[in-house]
């Protein structure tokens, strides 16, 4: 049975501190203004609706706990759903609908690198925060100086992610790297930290080809990879384009391994692929998987809420969830009740309370100087077998037991 947020607050917090549940039941007795709107923007329909719907899912499931005991101040968490269909310029329009016209106090969103860059300067100008659980472009938090930024995030960034990978590959002896990466703005930037990346081992990439959004068979370059002497496959792209990269590799009857982010444990590629992608490595912050109680519980959660046995993206939706209770754990430290964008702001990089997550465990995730929560710690090497993604190396699995923290 998942325990209420009032269980698990009472167990986590010190007796010196309120907990959020106690904060709510003082807020319920008061007058409530009404409801707290709270913005959400990702793409809900088209190639990205995988991880755009899942991160809704998890976001969903966490309201809906905080709801339970009170909202905020006895206000209720009022969610604001905007659609950006994975399209910068559609992006654009919905975010400025989100702050000028549906006042939100806040934003969670966005999943693709290329839609968030072109949105991210109406949050800033604006002075109201955003918290992207999806996005993993580096550029997304490099927009802004730090200490000015307005942009959170809680999905390892692209520079953690892709030494993480390469580290990987070299230590199983795979050192001739073949690149197949979209051009857009996610695919260029994740190329760009995969060459950074092998540098720094004095490595280069021995192949590289970028690719438009829609091509249906990469045939040719895999050969052209295969004859420059590659002996692995990194992947960026987000849509399923990520299946034609697989099944143009088996269509030239090649097995070098394929190794890239999360993108490559999306259904659209997973169930796309069929046969083609079983054995491919897939960088993640987690896998659904009963490993500690706070995991169980989000499962068992989701699988209520949603009437789902099948987590389709469960970084998606554990990032999600993640973002909206360190979003109220922030709230809840603006003791004169002006939610005003510069106060959260301040507030989110400097949460005093620890919040036991269900990524991590996030002791001040954000600050300052670093608006990235993750850290390359808190990632694992996934496998896909069978149709879903399990933990690539048995060590992996049994560290996960351990929630970890950010790593300054």
């Amino acid at each position: 049975m998942l325990p209420t947020l009032m269980t698990i607050l009472k167990r986590q917090a010190p007796a010196c501190v309120f907990s959020l549940a106690a904060l709510c039941s003082l807020g319920a007795m008061a007058q409530s203004p009404g409801p707290l709107k709270l913005g959400i923007i990702g793409p809900m329909s088209g190639g990205s609706a995988d991880f755009g719907q899942a991160m809704l899912n998890g976001i969903e499931i966490a309201v809906s706990e905080i709801n339970a005991v009170g909202g905020y101040l006895g206000r209720p968490i009022e969610l604001v759903v905007k659609d950006d269909k994975g399209d910068p310029e559609t992006g654009l329009k919905m975010s400025e609908e989100l702050v000028k016209v549906d006042k939100v106090v806040s934003t969670i969103g966005f999943c693709n690198t290329g839609v968030a860059i072109k949105a991210i300067p109406v949050f800033q100008s604006n002075q109201s925060p955003l918290i992207v659980p999806c996005a993993a472009g580096s550029p997304v938090t490099q927009q802004v100086e730090p200490a000015a930024s307005y942009i959170f995030r809680v999905s390892p960034s692209e520079d953690i992610k892709a030494p993480f990978m390469v580290k990987d590959i070299l230590r199983r002896g795979l050192n001739k790297v073949a690149i197949f990466a979209d051009a857009t703005p996610y695919g260029e930037s994740g190329k760009n930290d995969v060459v950074k990346a092998l540098a720094a081992s004095n490595l280069k990439p021995v192949h590289v080809t970028s690719f438009p959004l829609g091509v249906k068979d990469l045939s040719t370059e895999m050969e052209a990879a295969r004859a420059a002497g590659a002996n692995v496959i990194i992947a960026y792209t987000v849509g399923p384009e990520n299946a034609v990269i697989a099944r143009s590799r088996a269509a030239v009857k090649w097995t070098a391994p394929l190794v890239g982010p999360w993108t490559l444990s999306f259904p659209n590629f997973i169930d796309t692929a069929g046969p083609a992608a079983e054995g491919t490595m897939t960088v993640q912050t987690f896998i659904a998987e009963p490993s500690n109680e706070r995991r169980v519980a989000f499962l068992s959660a989701y699988k209520r809420m949603h009437k789902d046995s099948r987590m389709a993206v469960p970084m998606a939706s554990a990032q999600g969830y993640d973002a909206v209770y360190l979003l109220t754990y922030s709230l809840f430290g603006i003791r004169d009740g002006r939610l005003t964008g510069p106060a959260i702001k301040a507030q989110l990089e400097d949460i005093k309370r620890v919040y036991y997550g269900v990524v991590a465990t996030y002791d001040k995730p954000f600050s300052t100087a670093s608006k990235d929560a993750v850290t390359e710690n808190m990632l694992v090497m996934g496998l896909v077998r069978n149709g879903a993604v399990t933990f690539a190396y048995p060590e992996d699995a049994k560290r996960n037991l351990f929630v970890q923290r950010k790593t300054q």
